[in-house]
This record gives structure tokens, C-alpha cells and sequence, in this order.
């Protein structure tokens, strides 16, 4: 009879993970906090991978390079950290095998990367739509080109003569979209180009040959800029992706890390275990 209940046991560990949650949201909360910390310090001393600043596009590929890479080693530390919790803390129940151990070790570790990861994200995107709604209220004339291009359009339309009660947030607003279009392979068709003169020199006062050179110099200001922000952006997804991937990989490893330590491993030396020493044979 007990030999039937020992195979029954030893079936059930078999044939499934079961999750305990505790350990999942202690390591997905922890992770999360990891993160934010880390990428607030990061942007802090200036390794923000993307920023809407005008002041940003003047940084060098090898700091975005850089921040690309901080964002790397971020996810490993976070959810590394993470992971570990979550492997440290599950309790193995019952006489299970040891390879059944680590695949729910690692398990646990994923499924807290995963959670982390949804957590953040929905954080980022309500953060975002509580920011993005006071400006679409207060600047219903804005559009995509700002705050982008907001230093061009504001260079296109300066002027010293201009009354203090003209609202000029149109024609910044048809400015804008028609200088988005710089960068394409056409680029800014003549009837646009012409257009931009004649409202630089109506809005300005400026003369036409003025408002041209104004409009030409903005024109390749803005193209710049654009490309900038481009690569930015493409910086920006091949380091989350990769960013993602590797915390995966680090979520699952610590976890199974923890899960051994949890089970009697020597801790290593930097988390506090005692070094062992070889005792000589005589």
C-alpha cells in the first residue's frame, strides 16, 4: 500500500510545474523596483537611451551605444536579482527528482521575468497617457514634429517685429508636417519649399531671399535631426529586445542558482559564503 502511494507521489511530481505564486511576485516586485532604480540612475547621469529633448540629438552615436548597453546590464542585474528570489524562496514539496527541481526553479524565475515585465510595462504606458493628455489639452495645434523639431520651427518663425497677440500655432503646426517630410527619399517638394518661404516671410517680415536661406538652413537642421531621432529610436529597440532576452536567460539561471543554494550549495564567496579550503591527505 505504501509502495502504490510513493508511485502515486512520484507520478504526480512528474507529470506537472506547479507554480507557487509568493515566490513569483516577490521576485517580479523586486525585480521591477530593481529596474526603476537603476534606469532613474541611468538617466540621471545622463545614459538615457532616448530622450524628447532638443539637447539630446546632439549626443554621439557611442553614448547612445553606451545607454543601449547600460539598458543591458540593468535587465541582467534586475532580473537576475529577481530571479533568484524567486528560485531561493519556492519550497520543494514531497521526494521529487532533482532535474524536476531545477526545470521548477527556472520556471518559477521566468514566470516572475515575465510578470516584471508586464508590470513595467503597464506602468510606462499609464505614466505616459497621464503626461500625453495635459499636452494634447493645452496644445491642441501641436503635432508630431514637436517637441522633435521644436528648436527648428521655432528659428523658422523667429522674429523681433512680430505682435505680442499673433498665434501662430497653425502655421508651426503645417510647418512641422511638411518638415517631417525632409528626410524622405524625395524630400521637401518645391510647391512645399515655396510655401515655407512665403509664410516665413509674411509671419517674419523678413525679405525673400532671407526667408529662403532661413528656410534651407532649417530644412537641413531638420533632416538632421530626424535621422538622429531615427537612429535613436532603432538604438532604443534592439536594446529592449535584447534587454528582455538576456533578462530572460538571467531570470532563469539565478532562479536555478537559488533553488541550489535553497537545497544546501555553497554559497560563493561575494554572497557571504564561507571559502572552503582543501584539507591536505596524509
Amino acid at each position: 500500500m505504501d509502495n502504490e502511494h510513493g508511485l502515486a507521489v512520484s507520478a504526480a511530481n512528474r507529470t506537472g510545474l506547479r507554480l507557487q505564486w509568493s515566490p513569483v511576485f516577490a521576485g517580479a516586485l523586486t525585480a521591477s523596483a530593481l529596474t526603476a532604480i537603476l534606469i532613474g540612475f541611468g538617466a540621471a547621469v545622463g545614459l538615457g537611451v532616448s530622450s524628447s529633448s532638443p539637447s539630446w540629438r546632439d549626443a554621439s552615436a557611442a553614448l547612445a551605444l553606451l545607454s543601449g548597453l547600460y539598458l543591458i546590464l540593468q535587465a541582467l542585474v534586475s532580473f537576475g536579482v529577481g530571479g533568484y528570489i524567486a528560485g531561493r524562496a519556492q519550497r520543494v514539496i514531497g521526494a521529487t527528482p532533482a532535474d524536476m527541481i531545477e526545470s521548477r526553479d527556472g520556471l518559477h524565475g521566468l514566470t516572475a521575468w515575465a510578470l516584471a515585465v508586464i508590470l513595467g510595462a503597464t506602468i510606462v504606458a499609464l505614466v505616459g497617457m497621464s503626461t500625453a493628455r495635459p499636452v494634447a489639452q493645452n496644445r491642441p495645434s501641436a503635432t508630431a514634429a514637436e517637441p522633435l523639431l521644436s528648436a527648428e520651427l521655432d528659428h523658422l518663425y523667429r522674429s523681433v517685429r512680430r505682435p505680442a497677440n499673433i498665434d501662430i500655432g497653425y502655421e508651426r503646426a503645417e510647418a512641422g508636417r511638411i518638415l517631417l517630410t525632409s528626410s524622405s527619399h524625395s524630400g521637401i517638394s518645391p510647391e512645399d519649399h515655396s510655401y515655407l518661404i512665403q509664410q516665413v516671410a509674411a509671419t517674419t517680415g523678413l525679405a525673400a531671399a532671407e526667408a529662403e536661406k532661413r528656410v534651407d538652413n532649417v530644412i537641413g537642421d531638420a533632416r538632421t535631426a530626424i535621422q538622429r531621432s531615427r537612429r535613436g529610436a532603432v538604438i532604443l529597440a534592439f536594446s529592449i529586445a535584447a534587454a528582455l532576452v538576456f533578462g530572460a536567460v538571467a531570470a532563469w539561471t539565478a532562479a536555478c542558482a537559488g533553488g541550489r543554494h535553497r537545497d544546501g550549495a555553497t554559497l560563493p564567496e561575494w554572497m557571504g559564503g564561507r571559502p572552503t579550503t582543501a584539507v591536505p591527505i596524509v
